[in-house]
């Protein structure tokens, strides 16, 4: 394992293990744009990371880790303390896990297992003693863990633009994006379903809840929360978060999923 300080460099593709485990502590923090040859599962501790992607944005709170196969090009942002670790998977490796980017919910037992894989010397031989049975572990902890609603698809049409470039910004109302994009509201609604899958107002919904949890995770209070997303008051607020992901907020961030 290598502790990493923010300024430190490492190319887990410089390593010959079929898996290579790091840890990290870090406050403001961009890694800009980059791409692995490896699959890699980054699990948030503390904090909360925020993941660029070509076409979508992933938010990775607490207790929650994300996977991004080999050759997929990304940008992890961190704000306040984020406390990680992740794991670099073989290619090989990676076949076993999913082709596609996504959030799962890490388990008590995949959280047992996490530590001492990304605690392990990087030439580990995986394929003997504790190692091996921590890795088959993982793996089908990987592979059966609950899929997470903080993946939100990015429309690539230029007139909507002004939504990408401000990624932090309230989305607006549909007329108010009429107004601005000069498009009406079937044009945008049409080019939302092509490009996202979604109706706006549902791609809307879906910003609102995954700003929501990265606002609560770096700690803001239920009543800042409402006011930047445009709720009147918190109980608005909380019902809307429990009707998306069947859960109040506090549940969800809840450190320790398994005594949810």
């Amino acid at each position: 394992m290598a502790w990493l300080q923010a300024d430190d460099l490492f190319d887990a593709d410089a390593h010959d293990a079929p898996v290579v485990g790091i840890a990290a502590s870090l406050g403001q923090h961009d890694s800009g744009l980059h791409q692995h040859g490896r699959g890699q599962l980054l699990y948030a501790r503390k904090g909360c990371i925020r993941i660029t992607l070509a076409n979508q944005v992933c938010l990775l709170p607490p207790s929650r880790a994300a996977w991004i196969p080999p050759a997929i090009a990304h940008r992890a942002v961190m704000k306040e303390v984020v406390d990680y670790r992740s794991l670099y998977f073989s290619a090989e490796l990676s076949l076993q896990v999913d082709a596609a980017v996504c959030v799962v919910e890490v388990s008590p037992l995949l959280e047992a297992v996490l530590e001492p894989m990304a605690q392990a010397d990087f030439d580990v031989d995986w394929s003997q003693g504790r190692y091996r049975y921590l890795l088959g572990l993982c793996l089908d902890e990987m592979q059966n863990a609950s899929r997470q609603p903080t993946l939100l698809p990015l429309p690539q049409d230029r007139r909507l633009h002004s939504l990408i470039a401000q990624p932090e910004r309230l989305p607006p109302e549909l007329r108010e994006l009429e107004q601005e994009v000069g498009a009406s509201a079937r044009t945008i609604g049409r080019i939302f379903r092509l490009e996202t899958g979604m109706s706006y107002q549902q791609w809307r919904q879906q910003w609102r809840l995954m700003r929501a949890i990265e606002l609560l995770a770096i700690g803001k209070n239920y009543s800042y929360t409402a006011t930047m997303l445009g709720f009147q008051s918190e109980s608005a607020f909380v019902a809307f978060f429990k009707g998306m992901v069947g859960r109040t907020p506090r549940e969800f961030l809840k450190v320790g999923v398994g005594t949810v």
